[in-house]
């Protein structure tokens, strides 16, 4: 099978498509034909050695796939040759086939394609965690989204919307806002040429955001921080701008606000039982056409450092997905 390989921590253009070896399945675990595979932000770390997660030398990156069940290993009974499912891991996806444990894969609904499938699992799964578990958003309440277009952002703002909340989206160009419009924003901001503080306040009469959503970093941390409302939640989701803030610590304590950390894997391990209804609700809302991840590009794994460029230099808007089979 083709794949890409990691042989060398760094850059993606040290990445390369290679013929393989097929994987086979062992004890719980099914092989996948492999028909899209997402991109998120955690495989340009894990490639360049800064994941959390090291793997061993080589590795096929890629976390999450979307496929077709071909193979069974022993002692599976809880999926069946044919199945459509969807997984979410470590590394493997970005390859032909895929071996996973089978009590970690979700089967796909009818309503969801093969590439929706490939970026729902990581990003609805995190922003839903961090909205639902984490910042405990209710109706009515005002949603300010940073990188609202990107992919955890932009599953934030559908999934905001989703819940009933007023969803304000940051994000640097008008074509972005233009995105997180069609996924529910009320409301935008440009911070590449507007402050998010100022205009956060304007767009709220002055209350301010209940939630913040920060993926970003970088110095929009410190404004979104500043213009949250008493009482306030500001969720640290990443740095995709590469800087993490050195927040004042007199900010929250002047509001009543809470800076509250978002680590969606380390969730999944303590309660992996809430983790999983997470995802039935989710799936619910999708086949109740309550939320819709939005593709902003497909690529082939040939084209591997032009898919990681795009996500490096911010310039998706919505998911990138490889695309493997129709």
């Amino acid at each position: 099978m083709q794949a890409i390989l990691c042989r060398e921590l760094g850059s993606a253009e040290l990445l390369r498509v290679e013929e393989v070896t097929d994987p086979a399945p062992q004890q719980g675990e099914v092989l996948i034909d492999v028909y899209a595979a997402g991109l998120n932000f955690p495989d340009t770390l894990a490639i360049s050695g800064k994941y959390q997660v090291k793997p061993d030398l080589p590795f096929v990156p890629g976390g999450e796939a979307a496929g077709v069940v071909i193979e069974l290993g022993p002692g599976v009974d809880n999926i069946r040759v044919g199945d459509r499912v969807m997984s979410a891991g470590v590394t493997g996806a970005f390859a032909e086939k895929l071996c996973r444990p089978a009590a970690e894969l979700t089967l796909m609904p009818d309503s969801m394609s093969f590439a929706s499938a490939a970026g729902f699992l990581v990003t609805y799964g995190t922003s839903y965690y961090a909205l639902k578990q984490r910042a405990q958003l209710k109706p009515g309440e005002t949603l300010l989204v940073l990188g609202a277009a990107g992919g955890v952002g932009l599953a934030a703002v559908d999934l905001g919307s989703a819940m009933g909340a007023h969803v304000i989206a940051a994000a640097s160009s008008a074509e972005k806002l233009r995105f997180a419009a069609r996924a529910g924003a009320e409301m935008s901001i440009n911070y590449s040429h507007q402050s998010v503080k100022d205009e956060t306040k304007l767009l709220t009469d002055r209350r301010g955001a209940d939630v913040v959503y920060d993926p970003v970093g970088g110095e929009l941390s410190e404004q979104a921080l500043r213009a949250t409302a008493w009482g306030g939640r500001f969720l640290v989701i990443g740095f995709a701008a590469g800087t993490i803030p050195k927040i004042p610590l007199n900010l929250p304590l002047l509001k009543n606000n809470s800076i509250v950390g978002v680590l969606y894997g380390g969730w999944i391990s303590h309660k992996p039982a809430e983790a999983r209804e997470n995802i039935r609700e989710l799936l619910a809302m999708h086949q109740a056409g309550k939320i819709q991840p939005l593709i902003s590009h497909e690529f082939a794994l040939e084209q591997y450092a032009e898919a990681f460029a795009t996500l490096t230099e911010r310039r998706a808007k919505g998911k990138l997905i490889f695309r493997l089979k129709s």
